[in-house]
């Protein structure tokens, strides 16, 4: 199995992700995506995209704001019952969730290294929402970052249904950033105190078998995404919530978890949140055909989009005899293709490359590479995953083809410059 360490220092070495702030310190709990890691980030919410709003008739987009009235979230219950229960060592005063046995007994077990016992305190609720300060003049408004995206959806849900005429079941699907101030962050990305999510809320009527089936059909639906882009199915697994560790909001709820480097890890959750959020804002469904006005129910898949790609590159990293290879499925690949003239001292091999570079970016991100002998440059393009590069040889000037060269295999082929488009759309499944 991958380490995370691994993961963590090849993140560093090719521009995927640095530690937020880096040159003062850094700030636990947040991150900065660098060159490959915002495209590789761009490509997976991208696909989510376009799986679960442009391919789908049913569900439609939204954008809300990441600050809202705070009301929202009393009427939510975030207030009171978005909380995680803190524990403090009494030795060192550190705090930790009371709820993850595992990182209270790692931190038992560097005290009992130097001979130390620890005790702790009482369990108490933490609550997760950041506070922020809105105003010019005091009193300023308290006002919260969101600590999930899902009520900006249902504070909308009026607007959308008058506005877009959609009608049940329809889900509306949204991409965007929260905060929380967890108590411990930690494992790279995973754990984060700001991160974004992708989440569809899907709503049906009030029924058991109405929300039943759906909720079956968007744990299946969810899992087969996941797989077809790359990660194992045995990799994968659904974990139920027990009664006692349900969020306020949910009636039922599975997590999809991975089977990471620090166990078995959530990064999707689906939840049959009932008439809870709508409800709270009172807001309410006027069936057009039949009249009947009624509190929907909702069906919610909420993912996370750093726990997802930390994931698909713990999925795709493979070290191999004499190079590191980053096996991303090619959709979500920063760089598609890579072009490179054979030799950097011979201008007119540059200038071809040059020309099939520009032309390429016409369709999708191509990196250009004429540094060092061709042999670093592919490894170096493997370890940032990149499908296929593309060399201008001394063959090329003569007869117009390229070598291209596939990243998982190695085996290179002759292609035609004008047909070298049409080639890289089929294989990414553009055409």
């Amino acid at each position: 199995m991958t380490s995370l360490d691994e993961i963590v220092a090849l993140c560093k070495r090719r521009g995927f992700i640095y530690p937020g702030s880096d040159i003062y310190g850094g700030i636990t709990g947040f991150w900065d995506y660098g060159p490959m890691g915002v495209e590789l980030k761009r490509n997976l919410k991208n696909e989510w995209w376009r799986t679960m709003v442009q391919s789908r008739r049913d569900v439609v987009g939204l954008d809300a704001a990441i600050i809202m009235n705070p009301d929202v979230w009393t009427a939510s219950g975030h207030t009171k019952a978005f909380a995680d229960p803190l524990v403090e060592c009494k030795i060192c005063n550190q705090r930790f969730r009371s709820d993850k046995p595992q990182e209270l007994r790692a931190h038992e077990e560097t005290h009992a290294n130097k001979g130390e016992k620890v005790s702790w305190t009482e369990p108490k609720q933490f609550n997760l929402l950041t506070e922020v300060l809105l105003g010019v003049t005091e009193p300023k408004l308290t006002a919260y970052l969101r600590g999930e995206i899902t009520q900006g959806v249902f504070v909308n849900f009026a607007n959308v249904v008058a506005s877009s005429r959609v009608k049940l079941p329809f889900g509306i699907a949204q991409i965007g950033k929260a905060f929380r101030n967890e108590i411990t962050p930690g494992n790279f990305t995973f754990r984060s105190r700001e991160f974004e999510q992708m989440e569809l809320e899907f709503f049906v009527k009030p029924s058991d078998a109405e929300a039943d089936k759906w909720f079956d059909y968007w744990m299946e639906e969810r899992k087969k995404w996941y797989v077809s882009l790359g990660i194992k199915a045995e990799n994968l697994k659904f974990r139920k919530h027990e009664d006692n560790e349900r969020a306020h909001y949910a009636r039922k709820a599975f997590d999809i978890e991975y089977n990471s480097p620090f166990g078995w890890s959530e990064f999707e959750g689906i939840h049959h949140r009932g008439d809870w959020d709508l409800s709270r804002h009172k807001l309410t469904y006027k069936d057009p055909q039949t009249n009947e006005e009624f509190t929907p129910w909702v069906i919610e898949t909420s993912g996370g989009v750093d726990r997802a790609t930390l994931f698909f590159l713990l999925e795709a990293y493979r070290k191999e005899e004499k190079r590191i290879v980053l096996g991303l499925h090619p959709k979500l690949a920063p760089m598609k293709v890579a072009v490179f003239p054979l030799v950097a001292n011979k201008p007119e091999l540059v200038d071809k490359a040059k020309t099939i570079y520009e032309e390429l970016t016409k369709y999708f991100m191509v990196a250009w590479d004429e540094r060092g002998n061709i042999g670093k440059r592919y490894l170096a393009q493997d370890e940032i995953g990149t499908p296929w590069c593309v060399t201008v040889d001394y063959a090329t000037l003569e007869d117009d083809s390229v070598t291209v060269r596939d990243r998982d295999t190695t085996k290179q082929e002759r292609v035609k410059v004008t047909e070298l488009s049409g080639y890289f759309q089929k294989l990414l499944g553009i055409l």
